[in-house]
């Protein structure tokens, strides 16, 4: 059977005026993962990326640590499947309808990077609603839009594929919470219990034969507690 490794990029910018860039923090989890990968033989016949700088500066960190160590790195494709859905645009769209009840919720947004507890709760109402599927504006990504774009990001990899391949694919929490629901069958909701629990560089197993897919592993980050060091377990 063939190997689709789903991981998650490094830790990003949160609360910085631009997210979509790896933290110093994050870069080191990019780095001690790609060292993981070549510990255990992993090597790759395909690298996919969705067009996210996080991403892709997540799979360049990590298979540099390949290129160090001599081993073969396959060329990085982008696929804007893989990108994560647009968290802006849908609380820029939802969150008006929420202020009734949640009065505080603009300046807790406002404030995320110093009330990173209020901030979740605020964004898991947002999500909510977005899932739900009411509340949609036109022009906004729906929920079962960016399900129908990362279902076919996968088709593309499996078809492109054989059954023998080792293709990983560096994207975000997001995609893999609707790989995760696709594949499963998990309602969404639950779906997004699980997405809030996916570290920075987690790495999460399908295992393919033609166009069957089945979950194999959920957000191992073992390369991660190893190393005894809780500040690189990051969920952002």
């Amino acid at each position: 059977m063939g190997s689709i490794y789903l991981i998650r990029h490094g830790q990003a910018s949160f609360g910085a005026d631009d997210y979509d860039v790896l933290s110093p923090v994050g870069v080191e989890q990019a780095q001690v993962l790609g060292r993981h990968l070549a510990d255990m033989g992993l090597v790759f016949d395909r690298c996919v990326a969705g067009d996210l700088r996080r991403q892709q500066h997540t799979a360049t960190a990590a298979f540099d640590q390949y290129r160090t160590l001599g081993l073969p790195v396959p060329a990085l494709e982008v696929d804007s499947a893989f990108n994560e859905f647009d968290a802006d645009a849908i609380i820029r769209a939802l969150l008006p309808d929420l202020l009734d009840s949640e009065p505080d919720a603009l300046e807790i947004l406002r404030n995320a990077a110093h009330n990173r507890s209020e901030f979740q709760r605020i964004f898991a109402l947002i999500i909510e609603r977005w899932l739900a599927g009411t509340y949609d504006p036109p022009g906004l990504e729906s929920w079962l839009g960016f399900v129908e774009r990362v279902q076919g990001g996968l088709q593309r990899l499996l078809e492109a594929a054989d059954n023998s391949q080792k293709i990983a694919v560096f994207t975000s929490g997001g995609t893999i919470t609707a790989l995760l629901h696709l594949i499963t069958r998990m309602p969404a909701a639950q779906a997004f219990e699980l997405n809030w629990q996916i570290v920075n560089t987690s790495l999460n197993q399908l295992k393919f034969r033609g166009r069957e897919v089945a979950l194999a592993s959920f957000n191992s980050h073992a390369h991660l507690q190893l190393l005894k060091a809780p500040q690189l377990i990051t969920f952002r």
